[in-house]
């Protein structure tokens, strides 16, 4: 496969998206080193962009992205592809509304991951986010497409846009790669509050009826 002449024009705009989408991964304290990644799916192709391994975020631009198929093979870039390529290509495959898949192992949210215990939908923050609590995944190891396994299983069932991965980290998916760093970027914030409200007591529940609510009004009355 090869990017064609329809998509080139796409392409050079998501490698210019997803570099730059990458600075808010450190910015916000999600990720240290080379840990963690974000892709985007190509509109109207069987395509995807993708961060290269082992690169330092300040040396990351949209020249260095790399593109791959949706079975995880390079297509273009001189760089190889990140080590989470086959969890995102499989989410891909299966999830067609999905447009963009983040990866993170930041710092509270990985320690619900490690607990295997799901963030309790106890803020309007998520209710309007995600909608209920934010599951958690089945132990996966790297290498193959387990990950994008439990992943799509585990959200298929949930409108969360965000799972905890035992024992691993954070995923997240969205409409665009945009929307998918939003949510990793809020499923740190949640998994934080919490976990600091749980120090000073149990925390009180959010009835279903209104999490409802919430997520109705968010996903379809909120912003411009």
């Amino acid at each position: 496969m090869s990017i064609t002449a329809a998509v080139a024009e796409t392409v050079a705009k998501l490698r210019q998206q997803v570099a730059d989408l990458h600075a808010e991964l450190p910015k916000n304290n999600l990720v240290v080193w080379t840990a963690g990644n974000v892709s985007a799916r190509v509109p109207g192709a069987d395509l995807m962009v993708i961060k290269p391994s082992g690169v330092m975020y300040d040396e990351l631009t949209a020249a260095n992205m790399v593109v791959t198929d949706l079975d995880g093979e390079l297509v273009d870039g001189d760089y190889r592809p990140s080590s989470d390529t086959a969890a995102h290509a499989y989410v891909y495959r299966h999830m067609p509304q999905v447009g963009g898949v983040v990866h993170t192992h930041s710092t509270y949210a990985t320690a619900w991951a490690a607990r295997r215990e799901p963030i309790p939908c106890v803020l309007t923050m998520m209710g309007d986010e995600f909608g209920g609590p934010i599951p958690v995944g089945p132990f996966a190891l790297i290498g193959d497409d387990s990950i994008g396994r439990g992943i799509v299983a585990t959200l298929e069932g949930s409108r969360s846009p965000a799972v905890l991965m035992a024992n691993h980290g954070v995923f997240t998916i969205g409409k665009d790669a945009r929307a998918a760093v939003k949510a990793a970027v809020l499923t740190e914030e949640v998994a934080k509050t919490i976990h600091v409200a749980r120090l000073l007591g149990e925390p009180h529940p959010i009835d279903q009826a209104d999490i409802d609510s919430l997520y109705a009004r968010y996903q379809n009355v909120y912003g411009q």
